[in-house]
């Protein structure tokens, strides 16, 4: 029978398969963090919380649609004034534009530790001011993840619904996470928490 989607024991040996360090990194907090892939190469050391074992993520995707705080009125994304009450709005807005845009996750010990040994082996490359954990694109990261399933002698996922085959990729990664916690918990609430987790507006 054709799987649909992975396993963590196949994750586990998906992350095994990985020949680098940083290879090994990629899949491990694509998966444990269930991000998409251009999330995690967004990630920067100065993102990453080791004291309190927390990593803040920039939602890429995320649509904000902003109100006056005062009057409740609508407001563009380049409002200054509110075109109900006329307050001036601009630095209300952009603060909670940014904080909405922003999600922050939980990251286990082991991993922080991988990460640590990653930074001090010199992993890290700058871009745009920023010591980014990958300097690589998001095609070069499609690449390590399906190389590294067919290592791993992971074959192809079918979608249900069309029936059609998809190597292993990131996203499958992001959706074995998902899948993995509705397993553990498909309460309303569980739900609710996975939905933020993974910064969806609805499921």
């Amino acid at each position: 029978m054709a799987k649909t989607y992975l396993e963590v024991d196949e994750v586990r040996e998906l992350e095994d398969t990985a020949g680098y360090l940083r290879d090994k990194l990629l899949i491990r907090l694509t998966f444990r963090l269930g991000c998409r892939i251009s999330e995690t190469l967004g990630i920067a050391v100065s993102d990453i919380d080791f004291e309190q074992g927390i990593v803040t993520i920039e939602h890429l995707k995320m649509r904000v649609n902003l109100s006056c705080p005062d009057c409740g009125t609508r407001l563009s994304k380049t409002a200054r004034f509110c075109p109900g009450c006329g307050v001036k709005v601009e630095k209300a807005v952009a603060e909670e534009r940014e904080h909405r845009r922003q999600r922050t996750l939980p990251i286990d010990s082991d991993t922080l530790e991988m990460i640590r040994d990653y930074i001090d082996r010199g992993g890290p490359v700058s871009r745009n001011g920023k010591q980014l954990l990958f300097g690589i694109t998001r095609r070069h990261a499609c690449k390590i993840v399906r190389d590294c399933a067919q290592r791993a002698g992971l074959g192809d996922l079918v979608n249900p619904e069309t029936g059609r085959r998809h190597h292993v990729s990131p996203h499958k990664l992001r959706d074995a996470f998902a899948i993995h916690a509705i397993k553990l918990d498909d309460s309303g609430d569980g739900l609710r928490l996975l939905q933020e987790h993974l910064g969806h507006a609805s499921f």
